[in-house]
């Protein structure tokens, strides 16, 4: 196939991943070993395996010292999982760890080892302890020797319990019976072996369980005394092992997490020739780089390599940027690796949990760090709860110490508690209490106003004069906004919908609020979300294909173009036949949708081959399937409304009520409260993530999204706790 021009030489930015190469190094076998130290300290090549297909090379060998650190490795591992042991706050430096590993560390692990060893050890005979005393306690109540129940040639004993005493009495009325004195169905029955098969059947039907018999001899008493004691002794042994565990854990465990980490780095290097091509004489390192550190790459590589090809990868024109797995073209797609961020970071937490873009297609997390915020914000929208998620967040990353996995998920705490804060503002929320004035416009002058006469509006206390009064903790936030909240600014409505300052979600406009107007709003984010999304689809079909050898202009136009269309065809027929819009913009988005579907069968057909009698009826099932898209992100008012409907009642019917002239009440009325405000703010936390993600990861990426792609893994373990020369 011939290579794509649009594709060459694309200037890479932060909404596309890197720019990724290909290198093929070869030369003398006897600088093998060099080579792969010189890759591990690079951290920059992402290994091809060999798999032992080209006549003339097969695998390395490993390295004789992997065997010996192997070996290590394994005792470290297992000392680990044995252990609390704390990452380091700080990184520790390599030659300390490397001192402390040739030194007494590896007999230090042994000795951790062993005392894990004696601690399961300990755990079974106490658990074996533990089943004899319960056996002994069960029989003890009998009053028999232990050796009496058991043991006997010419009689058979029936130990256990019984649902029905008569029962059993008439089962054993040619025998001896005896009961429990804690009359709990405990009985020991003596029959001769002539008797016990009539018995047996009588027993059954009394509801006989038999109980196990320990073995041993004398008093039952004595021995429960005797088991107790070495019971509680291996107990005491065990919790005295724990604790010297603990202490090892404190003393040696930064030690040991650092220790595992240059033991992990060295088997990798060591271990690293099967993964190369050799010779009797030369080696051959295939594997993936980011073009930005090519040069950087050859110049580590000249002086022990023989041959250095760097080449750009181009895709081939349709080859669509599918992964590894992809199927459909023969073309070996790179490993996806990031541009290197900072804001916007911890939004690939989102992008790693749907999978990696494709080469060369959109990467979305600066998208992200834009949008989900904003989604977020919309739906919790309280300054109290953002300000709690802020500190939430800001906490993690004070804690994150080494942990770059705890830092980002603080940072994206941040992050959305900041858009709640930002809402929360705009809504005038706090803690569930609306505490800003709402605009009264149904009268007309100040006389007939009955609240607080501003520029020509009636305004009325939102929480007062309905619910109770505001707390002063909450009431002084008014001073935040021009004239306490009675100022109003409004845009001209579009499309029905205005924005406004303040901005009451929760009340109808009648009331003078603007919920209706929410819900508009997310319905219409909705349709431009998507067409975004859709967007971006054009554009990598246009550059790269649809995964099944169609690309260039025609293809997107027809794989995205006609849901493009079919998006504003159905907003401009649903505006004109449901809202105040006119009979020619429902005409208009009526012809302008149905092309789209007549479009959309043939898209169906040519692109993906579904046999065209079937596309009659499914590309208007297909099509009827953006409606609820769109208006799934209706949930971005809902969700919102039910939290704040949460947290006031919490604040109505708990907070409102709360009069210390009885303190006991009130004491009860205020722990019901935070119990209901945490509730409100766990919840906070939880729903509006899943719905923003739901909304990403469903109704948006589908447009276009490719996750085919797989992590770029450059060879050498990355440092986390240890700095230094390895």
């Amino acid at each position: 196939m011939l290579s794509n021009p649009k594709t060459k030489g694309i200037q890479m930015s932060q909404v596309h991943t890197l720019q990724m190469g290909r290198l093929v190094a070869a030369g003398s076998k006897s600088n093998l070993a060099i080579v792969i130290e010189s890759l591990a300290a690079l951290e920059a090549i992402h290994i091809v395996d060999y798999d032992d297909s080209e006549e003339g090379f097969s695998l390395g060998t490993p390295d004789i010292k992997s065997e010996e650190v192997g070996r290590d490795l394994v005792k470290a591992r297992a000392a680990r999982s044995v252990v609390n042991a704390p990452a380091p706050s700080r990184p520790l430096v390599a030659e300390e760890i490397r001192s402390k590993l040739d030194g007494g560390l590896q007999k230090e692990i042994e000795g951790v080892l062993d005392l894990s060893s004696k601690i399961s050890d300990l755990d079974v005979a106490v658990g074996s302890l533990q089943e004899q005393e319960d056996s002994l306690a069960e029989l003890e109540p009998l009053g028999v020797d232990l050796d009496l129940l058991s043991g006997y040639e010419s009689i058979v004993a029936f130990v256990g319990r019984v649902d029905d005493i008569p029962a059993a009495r008439k089962a054993t009325s040619s025998g001896l019976m005896i009961e429990s004195r804690k009359q709990d169905g405990m009985v020991a029955m003596f029959l001769r072996k002539e008797d016990s098969k009539q018995a047996e059947s009588l027993l059954e039907s009394a509801g006989f369980q038999q109980s196990p018999i320990p073995p041993g001899t004398g008093s039952i008493p004595d021995l429960l005394a005797e088991i107790r004691t070495e019971k509680d002794s291996a107990v005491d042994e065990k919790t005295q092992l724990e604790r010297e565990l603990e202490l090892w854990s404190q003393s040696h465990g930064e030690t040991l997490v650092c220790g595992l980490e240059v033991l992990e780095r060295d088997h990798e290097i060591l271990t690293a020739p099967v993964r190369v091509a050799v010779s009797e004489h030369a080696f051959v390192i295939d594997g993936w780089l980011e073009m930005r550190r090519a040069e950087e790459i050859e110049r580590a590589l000249e002086d022990s390599c023989l041959h250095i090809e760097i080449a750009p990868f181009e895709m081939e024109a349709g080859g669509g940027g599918h992964g590894h797995s992809d199927h459909h073209h023969s073309q070996q797609m790179p490993p996806i690796s990031y541009q290197e961020r900072s804001s916007s970071r911890p939004m690939e937490l989102l992008t790693d949990a749907v999978g990696r873009p494709a080469y060369g297609r959109i990467d979305p997390t600066v998208f992200m760090l834009i949008s989900y915020p904003l989604f977020f914000g919309m739906m919790l929208g309280d300054m109290a709860y953002g300000l709690a998620t802020i500190v939430l967040g800001s906490f993690l990353i004070m804690r994150s110490g080494t942990n770059e996995m705890v830092m980002l998920g603080g940072k994206f705490l941040t992050y959305i508690g900041l858009g709640t804060l930002v809402f929360g503002y705009i809504y005038g929320e706090f803690a569930g209490f609306e505490f800003l004035p709402h605009i009264e416009t149904k009268y007309a002058t100040e006389a007939a106003c009955s609240y607080h006469w501003h520029d020509g509006h009636c305004f009325k206390d939102a929480y007062m004069l309905e619910k109770g009064d505001l707390p002063s903790w909450v009431s002084w936030m008014t001073a935040l906004y021009p004239n306490g909240g009675r100022i109003h600014y409004e845009t001209p409505a579009l499309f029905g919908a205005s924005l406004t300052y303040p901005f009451h979600r929760v009340t109808p406009v009648d009331d003078g609020g603007n919920l209706e107007h929410l819900i508009l709003l997310t319905i219409y984010l909705g349709v431009i979300h998507i067409f975004i999304g859709l967007a971006i689809g054009f554009r990598d079909i246009f550059l790269y294909g649809n995964g099944h050898g169609g690309f260039g202009l025609v293809c997107a136009f027809f794989e995205k173009g006609t849901w493009m269309l079919l998006l504003l065809g159905g907003f401009l027929f649903a505006y004109g036949y449901i809202g105040p819009g006119s009979t020619d913009m429902m005409n208009s988005g009526a012809a302008i949708a149905g092309s789209s579907v007549l479009m959309l069968m043939w898209t169906l057909y040519r692109y993906h081959g579904v046999p065209f009698p079937i596309n009659v009826g499914l590309a208007p099932i297909e099509a009827v399937g953006m409606m609820p898209s769109v208006i799934s992100y209706v949930r971005l008012f809902a969700v919102g409304a039910v939290g704040v409907k949460i947290a006031e009642t919490a604040n109505v019917n708990l907070f409102t009520k709360i009069d210390f002239a009885d303190p006991l009440i009130a004491v009860l009325l205020v722990i019901g409260w935070v119990l209901g405000q945490t509730f409100a703010l766990v919840l906070g936390l939880f729903s509006p993530n899943i719905h923003a993600a739901r909304l990403h990861f469903v109704e948006w990426m589908r447009q276009y999204y490719d996750s085919s792609g797989e992590a770029f893994d450059p060879f050498g373990t990355k440092s986390k706790f240890v700095e230094g020369d390895y």
